[in-house]
């Protein structure tokens, strides 16, 4: 694997970016930002050592869905590309569920955010009616 190091604002993908490996975080935190750079900018998520993000464009082999940026100095992670995908597992299979196990975290929090959101806008559309 081989390994990259950011300094604090660096991006390391960008959202549309082809999704073509993901990472593993050895050192500082990364920050997961939807519209980043723009008055919309929402920082969806960030990342410690041992934990992996960017699975999402290797395993569906489709573009980025947010901007991944680095929040510390010396942030450093390992790529994982599609070569060294199944060597990864196989060394390490604990591996496996780390990650499932971090992406229905993220799924249940993002579905947690969007039946709030939904909740909002059934309250706010029925005050309304009722003005």
């Amino acid at each position: 694997m081989q390994l990259k190091t950011f300094k604090q604002g660096e991006v390391i993908f960008r959202e549309g970016d082809s999704g073509d490996c993901m990472y593993e975080v050895y050192t500082g935190k990364v920050g997961i930002v939807a519209a980043f750079g723009t008055s919309e900018q929402k920082l969806l998520a960030e990342y410690y050592s041992d934990h992996y993000f960017g699975e999402m464009g290797l395993l569906e082999k489709a573009p980025r869905s947010a901007t991944a940026v680095a929040m510390a100095d010396n942030t450093t992670v390992a790529l994982i590309t599609e070569d060294s995908f199944g060597e990864f597992f196989k060394k390490n299979p604990a591996n496996v569920l780390a990650i499932l196990q971090q992406m229905s975290r993220n799924l249940r929090k993002r579905t947690n955010e969007y039946v709030s959101v939904c909740r909002d806008i059934k309250e706010a559309s029925e005050k309304e009616v009722k003005q």
